[in-house]
Parts: structure tokens; C-alpha cells; sequence
């Protein structure tokens, strides 16, 4: 079987590029002496005496669950917001991590949570996400050197992949959660008292269980669509996910065509989802699978819909290019090293505004809160979704079902702004 890495892959962005460039596997493995860190599993690896083996008997890739998913709330047992306390650690080029740090400059906590961003460790990356691009290699934030500190400080006998996203407490140096699947609602709902009051409602109480179920099929379908794609062992399974995958974005450029976003007039939590895997397929990830169908920008709607998003500065600040860091002397070199980096993303993903024509509030893309309410009003229990049960057959990507088609906006005309 093919060694997998279900981390997401991407081109270094470092802040200092002769540190990052020096940094030696010898240094790496002095590092990891220093503090005991761990390798970083791969296939086959046996953690807490299971291997790790995302493939299943016909060569699907069924992907891991999230392994801290404790919820963030006021009950016993939840992780209580607070401010100050937590860090947001993400990758650049990551899809699922980008989708945090958009949701929290948008609500307005840039100064309630910190943010970091990591990158793979040295040349074989062998101890995963550190802090490659930082003096000392050492995380300017806590002195960690590696990403599995954190995790290890959560639970000394803890032997899996540490991930992004992930949230640490800075109190404890312990990751808290790494559960992307619900995260960005942990931020919009959970920690409501510490956004400005004429924060963005990126998540309306009144439809969020039509919004959870969009998401939790959007995640097999869509999401995740690329590495079904690029982690398939066998023909059958790899055709499935590339029908699929195209299949569900042909379903979302009709819908897009009458809706300026997902749900409608406003953005909302499922648009930062869709938005941070088109950019990544777009500008990456279509390369990984062989021959594809049709590139993003050639759907009428999706493209355009791209642009719009990209024009809001929460959205561009978050979407990161292919650049000539990785160019080389071979005589053959992959299009993201020849092509990619002389391409003007920039201009090509400029906005026309046209696709504003299609909302019934065409100056205001978000929705706000109502000014009388608060945020108990406000709050309430965040559904649990099936893709992180510990059950495999539960996280098969047939069972990302969908009560309404997906063409179709069950909400359309429903959120509406308060003035």
C-alpha cells in the first residue's frame, strides 16, 4: 500500500526564508531529543497498538476522526471561553485551517484569540507541523518546537497525528481541540460576548440545523473530495470521488446562479467551507489527481462566486498563491513551480461586482444581529456530526446525505436584515 499523508500539503510561505531554509533534519532530531516529541504517523503506524490505515479493504480512503472534540461551552466538561487564553495554530495552504482564522477576523476576535501559523519540520518533515519559519525554530507564542507538544501536554500517552487546525490553551500548553468540523460554530456561537456587538451573523440560530446538515454533506462530497481523490488505492473508489466531487459542484454552480451565496443573500458559516477548498483545488490540489474535468473557473457561477469572496478582505487575507520559492534547476518541473508562480492571480480573481445583482441587499454581505439580543439569546448546543465517530462504517462518504438537493436554497428569502 502507497504511503499516505492526509496533512495538507503545500508550498512553504516562510517570514524568514533563510531560517526556514537552514533548518536541518539534524536540528530537527536535537529538537525532538530536547523534548521527547514523537515522529509523525504515517500508514501503517501503530498508535495505542492500532495502525493507522485510512484505507479500507477496496482502497477508499476513509479519513481519520478528530481526536480532541471536547465542545467549547458554559456546561460541565466544556472548554469555557474566554478571552486571552487561546491560540488558533493553522497553515497557510491548509483548507481546514483556514477556516478559524477567517471566522475570527470576520466576528471580530482578532484580539481575544491569537493566532500562529506552522509549517513542516525541516527537510523530511519527519515530526510534522512546527515552526520552521521563526527564530530557533521554536514557536514565539510558547517555545514549542513542534506542533505534538501540545498534544503530548494533553496526554502523555497520545501517539497520533497532531493537526491543524488546532487550538492550544496558553495557560496549560495543552491542545484543546482540533475538531474542524465544528470549530468555526464553537467561535460564532461560543464565544458571542466577546464579539462587537454589530458583529456579522455567520450562523442564525433559527437555521442551523439546515446550515449543520449542508455542511456535513459538503464535508464527503466537496471537502473532502480531493483526498478521496488523491489517497484512492484502486480505480472503482478514485472514479467514485471524482464523479462525486464533480457531480456536487455542478449541483452548487446551479444553485449559485439565482443565490449570491449558499443560503442566499448573506454569507454564512457553509461559505467559508466552500470557498477555502475552491481556492485550494484551484490553485493546487487539482494537479494531485490526474486529469481533471473542469477547472474552477470555468463554472459560470462557482467562478464568479469566488471572486466575490475574494474581494472581502477576511477572505483574501487567508488565500494563499502558488509563488517561485519552489523553483529549481530540473529540466522538468511541475506546473505550480514553472506556470503557476508568473500567473497574476490577483487580477484574474478580481471582482466585476455583477454577482451583487442577484441579492435583494446588494450592499451588505453579511447578516447582523438583531441590537436587543444578547449572547444567551444567542446561544445554543452545537450538533454533533457523524465524520467524527470512532466507528469507521459511520465515516464511509456515502453516508454524507442530504435532505433537500443541493441545487436547491432551502433558505432562499429567509435570512433577512434588521434594517
Amino acid at each position: 500500500m502507497a504511503e499516505i499523508n492526509t496533512s495538507c500539503a503545500f508550498k512553504p510561505r516562510s517570514k524568514n526564508a533563510a531560517e526556514a531554509k537552514d533548518y536541518t533534519d539534524f536540528e530537527a532530531e536535537e529538537h525532538a531529543k530536547e523534548v521527547n516529541a514523537y515522529p509523525r504517523p504515517v500508514t501503517g503506524t501503530l498508535v495505542n497498538g492500532k495502525p493507522i490505515n485510512e484505507i479500507d479493504s477496496r482502497g477508499e480512503f476513509i479519513r481519520q476522526a478528530n481526536s480532541f472534540i471536547t465542545p467549547f461551552g458554559f456546561n460541565d466538561g466544556e472548554i469555557k471561553p474566554e478571552a486571552n487564553r487561546f491560540v488558533i495554530y493553522w497553515a497557510n495552504f491548509c483548507n481546514w485551517s483556514n477556516r478559524p482564522v477567517i471566522v475570527r477576523d470576520i466576528l471580530g476576535l482578532t484580539n481575544i484569540i491569537a493566532d500562529e501559523s506552522v509549517l513542516p519540520t525541516a527537510k523530511s518533515n519527519k515530526y510534522g507541523w512546527g515552526f520552521t519559519n521563526y527564530e530557533g525554530h521554536k514557536d514565539p507564542i510558547t517555545g514549542a518546537y513542534f506542533l505534538s507538544q501540545f498534544y503530548r501536554n494533553a496526554d502523555p500517552t497520545y501517539n497520533g497525528r497532531a493537526t491543524t487546525p488546532s487550538i492550544v490553551d496558553l495557560k496549560t500548553k495543552k491542545v484543546v481541540n482540533n475538531d474542524y468540523h465544528r470549530l468555526t460554530n464553537y467561535l460564532e456561537v461560543k464565544f458571542r460576548a466577546f464579539q462587537p456587538k454589530d458583529a456579522p451573523d455567520l450562523y442564525p440560530k433559527a437555521y442551523r440545523k439546515e446550515i449543520d446538515e449542508f455542511n456535513d454533506w459538503l464535508f464527503p462530497h466537496v471537502n473532502n473530495g480531493h483526498y478521496r481523490m488523491a489517497f484512492a488505492q484502486e480505480v472503482e473508489p478514485f472514479d467514485e470521488a471524482y464523479e462525486d466531487f464533480y457531480d456536487s459542484l455542478e449541483k452548487l454552480d446551479k444553485r449559485l446562479e439565482t443565490n449570491r451565496f449558499l443560503f442566499g443573500d448573506y454569507i454564512t458559516d457553509s461559505d467559508i467551507r466552500f470557498y477555502v477548498t475552491l481556492v485550494r483545488w484551484e490553485t493546487w490540489y487539482y494537479q494531485n489527481v490526474g486529469p481533471i474535468k473542469k477547472r474552477i473557473f470555468s463554472y459560470k457561477n462557482i467562478g464568479e462566486y469566488v471572486k466575490d469572496l475574494y474581494a472581502i478582505p477576511e477572505f483574501r487575507r487567508y488565500t494563499f498563491f502558488p509563488t517561485d520559492e519552489s523553483a529549481n534547476d530540473k529540466s522538468f518541473r511541475a506546473f505550480s513551480e514553472r506556470i503557476a508562480p508568473k500567473i497574476d492571480y490577483r487580477t484574474l480573481w478580481a471582482s466585476d461586482g455583477k454577482r451583487a445583482l442577484l441579492s435583494s441587499d446588494p450592499n451588505h454581505v453579511y447578516l447582523y444581529h438583531d441590537l436587543n439580543e444578547t449572547s444567551a439569546d444567542y446561544d445554543s448546543e452545537i450538533s454533533k456530526t457523524i465524520w467524527n465517530s470512532e466507528n469507521d462504517l459511520d465515516r464511509y462518504p456515502k453516508n454524507g446525505v442530504i435532505s433537500v438537493d443541493p441545487s436547491i436554497n432551502p433558505l432562499k428569502g429567509k435570512l433577512k436584515n434588521r434594517f
